[in-house]
């Protein structure tokens, strides 16, 4: 499986209250244990909000396709993208440090551990049960 986080430090425009959310775009499109590992793990460990507005392969933004979890999907392997959205400073050279909202970036890259972790001390292999990686 792959796990990808790309942009995991700042809130987007839908999130201006609270930063304790993360978008996951991807983990049920090949593999119904994915998106159940990442349910089980937040609900467990990590407790924040799983916003799944972008899981939508047909979403205008095409987020699915546009990270490095993609080529991985494309390719039958079970792939989630964790994702903050786009904000201001997005590609834009004021994409600064001093913006990182680092306690949302401490729990997101905390429930990408999570997911790593059980997923490679499972007993069994993901199941692949679905083809919808492309």
């Amino acid at each position: 499986a792959d796990v990808n986080i790309d942009m995991v430090g700042r809130r987007d425009e839908f999130h201006t209250e609270s930063n304790d959310y993360v978008y996951l775009i991807g983990s049920n499109y090949l593999s119904t244990d994915l998106y159940n590992v990442c349910e089980e793990v937040n609900a467990k460990y990590i407790h924040t909000n799983l916003d799944y507005k972008f899981n939508d392969k047909k979403d205008k933004n095409r987020y699915y396709y546009r990270s490095d979890h993609y080529n991985f999907a494309k390719n039958g392997v079970p792939a989630v993208f964790l994702f903050n959205g786009v904000h201001a400073d997005y590609h834009k050279e004021t994409d600064e440090v001093e913006k990182i909202e680092f306690d949302a970036l401490t729990k997101r890259t905390q429930l990408a551990f999570a997911i790593a972790w059980e997923i490679a001390n499972r007993k069994d292999k993901l199941v692949v049960d679905k083809s919808d990686g492309k």
